[in-house]
């Protein structure tokens, strides 16, 4: 029934979002990917040479993966056929792949589209190989997570991946005039709250045009919204962040190397990021606490038992006043001075030990608690050094079969400066006493 209303064009007055009735019709009105379709993309080249080939388009909501891929079918005169990854199994593949081969012979190519590919297992992705390589379909595949995590090595090296990038605020501005234009009526927002909106969208354009629709909707005639009424009015999208993805780990990477890199106010930022999309906080305290002994070290050892102590402040606390104490320790580690001596000590000695397995220490240095023991000479020899001048008995510690090693070299940054002159001072003594 729903086909005879289609064949009558009775569904084109039916209600339409926004964003459905602006979808571009050429690839020259798609906004926000000029290098990809503008006169020199990437994509706008093969359509030049001729031949597509197998493509992944990666990129966040909203940046016209879909769009495009409907709009290259036209130009390249293919069929377009579109699945999800989430509603369909290997038996619809099958089908569809019948399908293509008929329409093959009859010397008809076909697009398939598959929306959000990286859903499909290992095994059904293996099912497009051998229609990929035959030629029965060209398969444009999209995906918000990196192709690189999600998708198969075989499937990879059959397919170029196309990067589609979130809207800037720009683009953004470019689909509200035209959807100004499509409604021929303007936005009833300030220039603070059009600003704001852009913002908003967090690079989706599709979203854009959706919270727009909302903001005609709630409109009464004469009334303009700045920004902080907007808010109110549309309840503010929640950020793009996947807990599980790949948006979760970009950002805790970020304050990382923010830390890392010294800069309190970027790790600020990031954090306050991770903190709005309902990241776990715990999950964020255990990075300080790393980032405290991997880059600060013994340069502060004091970073460590800050970020301890804001981890068990956020477990007394709770949210929010908790967070305060995360924020506190973030910029502590930031502004503490770096080291990795320590990190770096600690992976060449763990390499060492794994390369020469399990050396008996010095017998000089071990209990003796029986006889048999100490008839073998365990302990023997051994110099108590409390009982030594400095202190220091200058002792070889060493497996005989190992030698003296080297790992920890402080640099001289913050405390370390310190324990780098206490440390020569028991390495010279060690020399002078022939240790």
């Amino acid at each position: 029934m729903s086909d005879l209303f289609a064949a009558a064009r009775l569904d084109q007055d039916a209600p339409r979002p926004l964003a459905d009735r602006m979808r571009p019709r050429h690839l020259s009105e798609v906004v926000g990917q000029d290098h990809l379709v503008g006169p020199d993309g990437a994509l706008s080249r093969l359509i030049q040479s001729g031949s597509l080939g197998s493509l992944v388009f990666w990129g966040p909501p909203g940046t016209g993966k879909t769009t495009v891929a409907r709009l290259l079918a036209g130009e390249t005169k293919l069929h377009f056929e579109q699945i999800s990854a989430i509603f369909s199994g290997v038996a619809d593949l099958k089908k569809i792949f019948e399908a293509a081969r008929a329409r093959r012979a009859m010397g008809q190519g076909t697009l398939l589209f598959v929306d959000e590919i990286h859903r499909f297992n290992r095994a059904q992705l293996d099912a497009f190989l051998p229609v990929m390589e035959d030629g029965t379909v060209t398969l444009v595949g999209a995906t918000t997570e990196n192709p690189s995590f999600e998708l198969n090595a075989a499937l990879l090296s059959r397919a170029r991946v196309m990067i589609f990038r979130a809207l800037d605020e720009e683009a953004i501005a470019l689909l509200l005039a035209r959807a100004e234009e499509i409604e021929d009526k303007p936005l009833p927002l300030d220039e603070e709250g059009r600003a704001s909106l852009a913002r908003m969208a967090d690079g989706d354009g599709r979203a854009a045009l959706t919270l727009a629709e909302e903001v005609w909707r709630s409109a009464k005639p004469g009334e303009i919204f700045d920004s902080a009424q907007l808010q109110e009015i549309v309840q503010r999208r929640a950020p793009i962040y996947d807990k599980g993805q790949e948006g979760h780990y970009n950002l805790i990477s970020a304050l990382h190397k923010t830390i890392r890199g010294s800069d309190p106010d970027a790790a600020l930022y990031y954090l306050a990021r991770m903190l709005d999309a309902g990241e776990d906080r715990l999950f964020i305290a255990r990075r300080l606490v790393r980032a405290a002994v991997e880059d600060i070290g013994m340069a502060d050892p004091q970073a460590l038992v800050v970020a301890n102590a804001a981890k068990d402040a956020f477990d007394f606390l709770g949210s929010p006043e908790g967070e305060l104490a995360l924020a506190q320790a973030a910029v502590y580690l930031a502004t503490a001075p770096k080291s990795n001596a320590l990190y770096v000590a600690y992976k060449a000695a763990t390499r060492v030990a794994k390369e020469h397995g399990s050396l008996m220490p010095p017998k000089t240095i071990l209990n003796a608690p029986t006889k048999l023991m100490k008839r073998e000479g365990y302990g023997s020899g051994y110099r108590y050094d409390h009982d030594e001048p400095d202190a220091f008995s200058g002792q070889d510690y060493w497996p005989d079969k190992l030698g003296r090693q080297t790992f920890y070299e402080p640099t001289g940054r913050g405390l370390e400066a310190q324990i780098g002159e206490r440390l020569a001072h028991w390495r010279q003594l060690r020399r002078g006493r022939g240790a």
